[in-house]
């Protein structure tokens, strides 16, 4: 039987990521990066697929923890006979491999261990041939090289490796698994005590550098460790979760590859970092973006690999039977190539809170921008396939043209405030076209409510979005009205479902209905809250929110409220990000919030007004003093 999700831990080194089952299992493994093929398949099928047990035989897990605020993980199990701890890690790599280290210490009596290393490449698909010296073994196969060295004697049979031993109070055995690719050297054998203790010092230096003092510390701490493991280090991307195809419902369809970079992201994941003291990440990531959108806007795509690869062919696995049998497991991701016109208001909105935050321009940004903005007066007013990738036809989404009144309007802002160059007369014609269309177009006056596309009565939370781009105030009564309405046709449990989800539905997304509440939507009712100066009501649903997450503090993409299940994508950087955001929000009364829903007045701490882009240079770069941790 499948774990629960709720049941994993995170493992990460900023390239790839392992989830490490509280039954002391590592199901999930891709090397050498997020997107690469899986070489432990288990959590999207069973042992066969691939997986490494470490546990006492008989035993069971008693309780497990991260040291401080880094990645290493602590799991205690107990038998009849003692007590013994499972350190797990992925040390930060500093040759170029991959490693994992894992240490099994006595604690109580003496325990007798067990373990089980099926190394299959190719999501589960590939066995390896083995060969072994002394207590070393060696999975190869294709352009995969796996070398695992234990302090035990290993019966290898059936290209898995086996072994029992037993630790007594005092005692430790260790193990190191790492990859090298073709014609590489084989990384060094680490030290496991100092490959520990280095881990988590680094980890803990990162996350000291948060400058979030409020009330929500610790779930913001660690929501942020998790973005940065889930970035790729090389090129500042950061992908939107560490798995694929994790159902949203248990059993059913919709099941998707999130190890890629969404561009609607964008400004949400800006603003959590540059407003928690992580300039230098916000920057890379802002990077990122320039890099991947960079050529023909004809050709922008919603999401790129971690590198910007364009290329991410949808296809399915169908030797894997799925996590709690939910089939199909699809690799690559199709939506990739969508229309979405949500996208550029996202990233003129990210660059633009870029700008705001003092960040030193970069002297393409503005020119990628301008070019952008060529696009979108010439394609605003056509359907796309909205913010929630639907695989239905194409329609006039509200919030899609919302966005794209955004992307206008911090165009505008770049000249005004700025001093950037743009036919800005032009720009406010189209803005208020823009906006006049949403609100005649968009809002439905029986309902007294927007809609989640133009004619339709359908509702959708995207539309939440609305106050927080400053399209329109949040104590607006057509806003506030669209909150009523989503607090009754869309919440289920406390929880917010990401739209209406019925029969006719199907038509719109293409799909069979059926899905746990979304809970980046969530945190945006809360939003909406405190823009509304319902302070109290958001903390209720932000706490609500904590509540959901696992042990470690982890968040899937939904809830299924019906089970009292996390289902979806594990862990979710769109749920850790606004939770990041709202405990922000609710610890300071001008917030990132009310600073990002403020149009028409001067923006606060530009830092930079004045300069143009295009005669900045990167050396002008000069990070913010980070706050001390009190």
């Amino acid at each position: 039987m499948a774990l629960r999700l709720e049941d994993y831990a995170l493992l990460g080194d900023t390239y790839t990521t392992a989830l490490v089952g509280y039954d002391g299992s590592i199901d999930w493994l891709c090397l050498p990066r997020f997107d690469s093929d899986a070489c432990f398949s288990a959590l999207l099928g069973d042992e066969g697929n691939g997986r490494w047990l470490l546990a006492p035989r008989g035993g069971r897990a008693v309780g497990r923890r991260y040291r401080g605020d880094s990645l290493v993980l602590e799991t205690d199990f107990a038998t009849d006979d003692g007590l013994v701890r499972v350190v797990d890690t992925m040390p930060i790599r500093d040759d170029g491999h991959p490693v994992l280290v894992r240490q099994v210490r006595g604690l109580q009596g003496r325990v007798e261990m067990e373990t089980e290393l099926r190394i299959r490449y190719g999501y589960g698909h590939v066995t390896p041939m083995i060969r072994s010296e002394g207590r070393t073994f060696r999975a190869i196969a294709g352009p995969d090289a796996i070398t695992v060295h234990g302090e035990v004697d290993w019966d290898l049979d059936d290209a898995t490796g086996r072994a029992r031993f037993s630790v007594g109070k005092g005692d430790s055995v260790s193990f190191q698994l790492s990859w090298a690719g073709p014609r590489q050297e084989e990384a060094k054998l680490q030290e496991p005590d100092k490959a520990i203790r280095r881990t988590e010092r680094w980890w803990q230096k990162w996350a000291d550098n948060c400058t979030y003092q409020g009330e929500y510390r610790d779930a913001v701490v660690r929501s942020l460790v998790t973005l940065k493991a889930l970035s790729y280090a090389p090129s500042g991307g950061i992908v939107a979760a560490a798995t694929t195809s994790l159902p949203e419902q248990i059993g059913g369809p919709r099941n998707w590859d999130y190890r890629y970079c969404w561009l609607r992201d964008a400004t949400f994941t800006l603003m959590a970092l540059v407003e928690s003291g992580y300039e230098q990440e916000a920057i890379a990531w802002r990077e990122w973006l320039l890099r991947a959108l960079a050529g023909d806007p004809r050709q922008m795509q919603i999401m790129y690999g971690v590198e910007g690869e364009r290329r991410l062919p949808e296809f399915e696995l169908d030797w894997l039977s799925g996590y709690a049998g939910s089939r199909p497991v699809r690799v690559g991701n199709a939506a990739a190539e969508q229309y979405q016109l949500d996208v550029y208001g996202e990233l003129m909105d990210a660059l633009h809170q870029a700008r705001n935050h003092g960040i030193a321009p970069d002297e393409l940004a503005w020119d990628v921008q301008r070019v952008l903005m060529d696009f979108l007066e010439g394609h605003w007013r056509e359907p796309d396939n909205g913010i929630w990738e639907m695989r239905g036809p194409r329609r006039d989404f509200t919030h899609s043209k919302v966005m794209a009144w955004a992307a206008v309007d911090r165009a505008i802002k770049g000249v005004e405030h700025f001093q950037l160059d743009g036919p800005v007369d032009r720009w406010k014609q189209m803005r208020k076209e823009i906006h006049d269309e949403v609100c005649d177009k968009g809002y439905d006056g029986r309902k007294r409510s927007f809609t989640q596309y133009y004619g339709s009565t359908s509702l959708d939370a995207a539309l939440l979005i609305i106050p927080q781009v400053g399209f329109l105030r949040a104590d607006d009564p057509r806003m506030k009205g669209t909150v009523r309405a989503i607090e009754r046709e869309l919440c289920d449990g406390g929880f917010v479902q990401r739209y209406s989800m019925d029969s006719s539905s199907e038509s719109v997304d293409g799909l069979p209905p059926g899905e746990g509440a979304f809970l980046p939507c969530t945190f945006w009712l809360a939003d909406n809250y405190i823009l509304q100066s319902r302070v109290d009501e958001g903390r209720e649903v932000f706490e609500r929110l904590l509540g959901l997450r696992n042990d470690l503090g982890l968040l899937t993409e939904e809830y299924d409220a019906r089970t009292g299940r996390l289902v979806g994508n594990f862990p979710q950087a769109f749920s850790h990000v606004p939770l990041v955001n709202t405990a922000q929000n609710l610890a300071d009364p001008h917030g990132p919030i009310h600073r990002r829903s403020e149009t028409g007045k001067a923006d606060r701490n530009t830092g930079s007004r004045g300069k143009s882009d295009r005669t900045s240079t990167r050396d002008s770069r000069s990070p913010r003093k980070k706050a001390k941790k009190k």
